[in-house]
């Protein structure tokens, strides 16, 4: 599958891939401050933004779209960023196509399966009934989604007044969460390229006892806990995540990886 791409930037190639229910624009800021020094290509993943629909989800087709895609627009090999879900088909391409991938960084997710997380998001929106305005879709979610950001997170795939509500394959979606939050071990393999995992102070998605089969996978990695973040760590300190992509990048391009010490976010200068 070809996928919708968002490409600014020259230089060295690096692809942005978000998470469940988000979408390129999701690293509009982190991609204009990247494309100073790079050419960064964000992509919708399937199912998301404006990019095909389809009915599987798992993570070696997913991966397979990204490479696909990539391959068409003469961007291999490239260094991959995925956060959350696109961490995950990050890591599974880097996985399966070591070849495809120059270097690694994981924002805030681990090689391991996780509960289905979600499913109530996704079912609140499956009741949004076609022709919601925002602020019928917004009281209708409230109850299943009581964070007010999250929910204004979620209403950016709505289409106000359509008769089909939403322009991401949420049926699909909602039908591959278990696919989402699984992670299949089995595939094996090995990336032994640089590889950073970033995680949130205050998220749980990367634990210490997942060191352990992280290090399995990518015996390279590195890991920078981000003060005072949650899950959605480039929302939550944009300036701290640009500070430790931004020296990633430069260790891994002179090929002297050292990854900063965690540190706490200044005020961002990074429009959200």
């Amino acid at each position: 599958m070809i996928l919708h791409s968002v490409e600014v930037g020259e230089g060295p190639r690096l692809v942005l891939l978000h998470g469940l229910f988000g979408s390129a624009r999701n690293f509009g800021a982190v991609q204009r401050a990247l494309a100073a020094r790079h050419r960064v290509i964000a992509l919708d993943l399937r199912n998301h933004g404006a990019s095909p629909h389809a009915a599987a989800m798992d993570y070696a087709v997913m991966a397979a779209d990204v490479i696909e895609t990539l391959a068409r627009n003469d961007a291999l090999p490239a260094v991959v960023l995925g956060h959350s879900m696109g961490g995950k088909v990050a890591m599974r391409m880097a996985l399966e196509r070591p070849d495809t991938v120059c270097a690694l960084i994981v924002a805030d997710i681990a090689p391991v399966p996780y509960p289905p997380h979600f499913c109530e998001y996704a079912e609140a929106m499956l009741a949004v009934p076609p022709g919601s305005t925002r602020a019928a879709a917004d009281a209708r979610l409230a109850s299943a989604v009581a964070d007010r950001a999250i929910r204004g997170f979620l209403l950016q795939n709505l289409q106000p007044a359509a008769a089909r509500p939403w322009r991401i394959g949420l049926a699909e979606i909602a039908a591959a969460l278990p696919a989402i939050g699984d992670w299949d071990d089995r595939a094996g393999g090995t990336f032994r390229g640089p590889t950073l995992f970033i995680a949130g102070e205050y998220s749980d998605y990367i634990r210490a006892e997942h060191r352990k089969p992280i290090r399995a996978r990518f015996p390279s990695a590195r890991f920078v806990t981000l003060r005072g973040a949650g899950h959605w760590l480039h929302a939550d300190k944009p300036s701290a995540f640009m500070a430790v992509v931004e020296g990633f990048l430069a260790a891994a391009e002179h090929g002297m990886i050292s990854t900063p010490n965690p540190i706490t976010a200044a005020p961002s200068n990074i429009p959200s």
